[in-house]
């Protein structure tokens, strides 16, 4: 029987871990935290359970891609998720001119949402909306389809940068903008993020939206429970400190416990720079290589507020609500001009039988590595307190911007609690906390792009970092990781 090992229970070891143990293949996970799933996972503050982070998920619609490969793994029964009304999937404030903006779902209500501040645009949100669902065409493994072994000769429009795709598309300036409004959740940047990266997400939430009831750590467990199930092990507390080569193949890993594993197969659930330090014999991996993986850049990272609310203070939001001081500065959301970010999300996450109200609330704010920089040095516990003073500031400034939208907010809440790029990197080694793994850059996507396969024949990658990220990017990247494995199209096929 096959073997295969996988260093992290994220979401994308856990996607591998299950279409592998499926395929009858002998699977173990390993995973540095005392929970696994990754972004996925949960803690308890205050007596409430709070997902690490905000998770509103598309591809789970009747015939949505991700739920095909849950049917496939004969789980989907066992996923609870609440539907987010299409009439208003996403809420967008704007400060500088105190303008809300409803965004639907459904291709023909995400047109009509924007036509009526922008009806001279109505034309020009069609063909936008039909430009970008050309894009996600051409993307086989989105749509669950075999691709061709050659090298797929995409668009121009496919690599162009997303702000000229747009503007392609939409003539006026301020609705250029708006419809740019979901980059927070690629870490879009203008001029360099690809136009597919943006029409991949858009084309998501447009074709319906999705949370997690009481939350996502169930989901995770799901998977892990698959796995076990399926005669594998999914071994929480486990962190991998070292790989051991032999030539140019790992013969097994042996963790902080002093526990020795080793696999036919090895696949890296973790972000490829942590990856690196990990390898006994760094020269296993080519200089060139190696330099390339720590130059590629990151994605930006998050401050996060969880919120514990007073019962029956504060009504269930049932949608994403975005807050962005000014249009001017959509793309600059993590560049902290102003005393705080430029924006922010935050949700009130659904309780498996909600009510009328909601029990907490999280706040997520686009925030760049160099905010934090100054404390790189430090780790989780022994933080100084002028770092502890600098997050209450943050957190002080972001309610007050609640506030603005919700007077009298503070009232509502009975504990805070906080988190930075600093934790994010240190709870899930993520170099410098990157939120989406690494950056594609349309100028060279080459240097941006990771495939799956390494310079070890035994060694596969996974996770953020490789393809697309998020909830739906990180599942289709594992069947391109388990394929290499199984063959081809093996599991496309059987989907």
């Amino acid at each position: 029987m096959t073997k295969v090992l996988i260093i992290g229970g994220g979401l994308g070891g856990l996607f591998c871990g299950a279409i592998l143990a499926k395929e009858g293949l002998k699977v173990t996970v390993l995973e540095k935290n005392t929970a696994i799933g990754g972004g996925l996972q949960s803690f308890t503050r205050f007596g409430e359970v709070f997902d690490t982070g905000m998770h509103v998920v598309g591809g789970l619609q009747e015939g949505g891609n991700i739920r095909r490969l849950l049917e496939y793994l004969g789980i989907w029964n066992k996923v609870h998720v609440e539907a987010i009304p299409a009439d208003c999937a996403d809420l967008l404030y704007f400060a500088e001119d105190k303008h809300y903006y409803r965004i639907a779902s459904g291709k023909e209500q995400f047109v009509a949402s924007l036509a009526k501040d922008f009806p001279s645009e109505q034309d020009n949100l069609t063909r936008y909306v039909d430009a970008m669902y050309r894009l996600v065409e051409e993307m086989d493994l989105f749509h669950l389809r075999p691709g061709a072994r050659d090298i797929f000769s995409h668009s121009e429009e496919f690599s162009m940068a997303a702000d000229a795709f747009i503007a392609k598309y939409i003539s006026d300036k301020k609705l250029q903008r708006i419809v740019a409004y979901v980059n927070p959740l690629y870490g879009g940047r203008a001029g360099t993020t690809p136009a597919f990266i943006h029409a991949t997400i858009s084309v998501l939430h447009i074709n319906g939206l999705c949370r997690f009831a009481g939350g996502s750590q169930l989901f995770a467990e799901t998977l892990g429970d698959f796995i076990k199930a399926h005669g594998g092990e999914v071994l929480a507390s486990e962190e991998v400190q070292h790989i051991h080569t032999e030539g140019r193949n790992i013969t097994g890993v042996t963790t902080r416990g002093c526990q020795h594993f080793s696999a036919d197969y090895y696949i890296s659930d973790i972000h490829p720079c942590s990856l690196l330090g990990l390898f006994d014999e760094p020269k296993a991996l080519p200089k060139a290589y190696r330099a390339r993986l720590e130059d590629i850049p990151n994605t930006y990272s998050a401050f996060l507020i969880y919120l514990k609310l007073k019962p029956e203070t504060f009504p269930f939001l049932n949608h994403t609500g975005y807050y962005m001081q000014s249009y001017e500065e959509i793309w600059d959301i993590a560049e902290a001009k102003l005393p705080c970010s430029n924006g922010f999300l935050y949700m009130t996450p659904p309780e498996i039988e909600q009510g009328e109200f909601a029990r907490k609330m999280i706040i997520a704010a686009p925030m760049n590595w160099q905010e934090v920089a100054r404390w790189a040095g430090t780790s989780l516990g022994h933080r100084s307190q002028d770092y502890l003073t600098w997050k209450q500031s943050k957190a002080d400034e972001l309610l007050s911007k609640m506030e603005e939208m919700f007077p009298r907010f503070r009232d509502s809440i009975e504990n805070v609690n906080t988190a930075s790029p600093l934790t994010i990197r240190d709870y899930y080694g993520v170099k410098e906390g990157a939120m989406f793994g690494y950056a594609k850059d349309c100028k060279n996507m080459a240097l941006s792009q990771v495939p799956v396969v390494t310079k070890i024949p035994n060694l596969l990658l996974t996770g953020q970092c490789v393809n697309l990220h998020g909830f739906c990017g990180v599942p289709l990247t594992a069947i391109n990781t388990c394929e290499v494995i199984l063959g081809r199209n093996y599991v496309i096929n059987k989907i």
